[in-house]
């Protein structure tokens, strides 16, 4: 769910790639030993799109068999997220970059406006569209946000999208209805209200991918992750208070919240950015479409989430999208 997230976040301050590289979808890795530091790239994106399509899973557990709330956990995996990640900035970057943002009121305003929109509204409409429906379909469904970027883009620039953008946006909205009617016009294989909070979360996942640029180009993108984390928690608090946890207390249910805030969130976060040092943005997101795929296979073989081989190929439809719009860059313009 926070592949795009990681990509708008800290993308921006990489090395630009040319339009040629981005047509191709891949340019030079940074090597710094070789062929070993390449695959450790790899393996690093790969990994941490892993653990986000698990963490959607063990959501769906915490939703489902532990009746916890949604918003309880957003509000707990965004603060404590947003506070060790401004901890690691307060370290690596100093107190001056930290705080920076906070001196200008434009920048101020932008933040607040990332935090609560962006990160909160992605964040929440993802596990609602869990608690709803199921993992595998909630975050299949989030993967339509490069339609959307691709969508604003034209509109944007008044241009008619290429052809290779224009075929994936068909190849999506084809992939999408098989996904939730399973091939039947007259009846919705999944609930409507997960079908809405994902493509909620689709929209807003788009929002944060294109909107932060500006202020990435002025300050640090740890720093941004952080404080964006933190007010999206700090609203959300207002809302469904850490402090009053709401479901089944079992040892099962905190192991589970512990995986989905430490690994499903700051591990991952972690090894995905730390993969941009060695292979592309681009190549980062192709790999990152491991995670509606292990999302799906988990919840199929452990969850008993029912999906036929017409919601399988429309979910396969929208990860090729991706693959597509990743590789032709499209997704990245603005």
């Amino acid at each position: 769910m926070e592949h795009g997230e990681a990509t708008a976040l800290f993308d921006s301050q990489l090395p630009n790639e040319s339009p040629g590289e981005l047509a191709g979808g891949i340019r030079q890795a940074v090597l710094a030993g070789g062929k070993f530091d390449r695959f450790k790239g790899l393996s690093m994106a790969l990994l941490g799109a892993i653990l986000w399509g698990v963490s959607g899973t063990a959501a769906q557990v915490l939703f489902q068999r532990y009746h916890v709330d949604p918003a309880w956990l957003v509000s707990v995996r965004m603060s404590i997220a947003g506070v060790l990640l401004l901890i690691g900035a307060w370290v690596t970057q100093g107190p001056g970059r930290t705080l920076a943002i906070w001196k200008s009121k434009r920048d101020a305003a932008g933040l607040v406006l990332l935090g609560v929109v962006g990160l909160l509204g992605v964040q929440y409409s993802y596990f609602a569209a869990i608690g709803y429906g199921n993992a595998a379909t909630a975050t299949i469904l989030q993967y339509m946000s490069p339609v959307f970027i691709t969508a604003y883009v034209a509109l944007r620039q008044r241009s008619i999208p290429r052809a290779v953008q224009l075929t994936a946006v068909l190849l999506s909205l084809t992939g999408a209805y098989l996904l939730v009617t399973n091939g039947d016009w007259r009846s919705f294989s999944i609930a409507p209200a997960a079908v809405v909070w994902g493509l909620i979360s689709a929209v807003t996942a788009a929002f944060y991918t294109l909107y932060p640029r500006e202020l990435l180009r002025r300050h640090d993108a740890a720093a941004i992750a952080g404080w964006g984390m933190l007010l999206g928690g700090s609203v959300m608090s207002f809302i469904a208070p850490p402090w009053r946890f709401s479901g089944q207390s079992s040892w099962d249910t905190w192991w589970l919240v512990g995986f989905v805030v430490l690994f499903g969130t700051l591990v991952a976060f972690y090894v995905y950015i730390a993969s941009l040092k060695y292979i592309s943005s681009a190549e980062a997101s192709v790999l990152a479409s491991g995670e509606p795929l292990s999302a799906a296979m988990i919840a199929v073989a452990f969850l008993h989430v029912q999906m036929g081989l017409t919601s399988l190929v429309g979910g396969l439809c929208i990860v090729v999208t991706v693959t597509i719009l990743a590789r032709s860059g499209s997704a990245e313009g603005t």
